[in-house]
């Protein structure tokens, strides 16, 4: 008798001991099936946690593309902003300056001259504007984790 009849003769004989190995055969079979499936879910699991990471990259990139052009057009209105409103004090001192010349010369002459007054809005400008509040900076180190 060989070595492997011996061994296996006491399992292979005996009913009881060969429906147990069947069924160890059976479970070991259906565990290795269920973490066969259990690594494939996983890995579907971590592919989609890696495609939604790129689309909220994408996502947060185009923001933060949105949010630079914004800033930028509020720095050149705020630029034009500026330019109009030194032209626009440049220009009143130039209608008080004038003003100033029709006053001297409805004085000496004794004509009654047409003196346009100066409206408010142009003395103090900063009224007329809406309360100006100081913009919110993003930037992608923000969003870093």
């Amino acid at each position: 008798m060989s070595a492997r009849q011996a061994a296996s003769s006491g399992s292979d004989s005996d009913p009881r001991y060969a429906n147990l190995d069947e069924r160890k055969r059976k479970r070991m079979i259906s565990n290795r099936e269920s973490a066969r499936r259990s690594r494939m879910r996983k890995q579907k699991q971590m592919e989609d946690l890696v495609n939604e990471a790129s689309k909220l990259q994408n996502e947060n990139n185009q923001l933060m593309q949105g949010i630079n052009a914004a800033h930028q057009r509020r720095m050149e209105m705020e630029s034009a902003n500026n330019v109009l409103r030194a032209q626009a004090v440049e220009l009143t001192e130039r209608l008080r300056s004038l003003n100033s010349v029709l006053q001297a010369v409805e004085e000496v002459s004794g004509l009654s001259m047409e003196i346009p007054e100066i409206p408010d809005t142009m003395l103090e400008p900063w009224q007329q504007l809406p309360c100006s509040v100081p913009p919110i900076m993003a930037s992608a180190d923000m969003f870093q984790y």
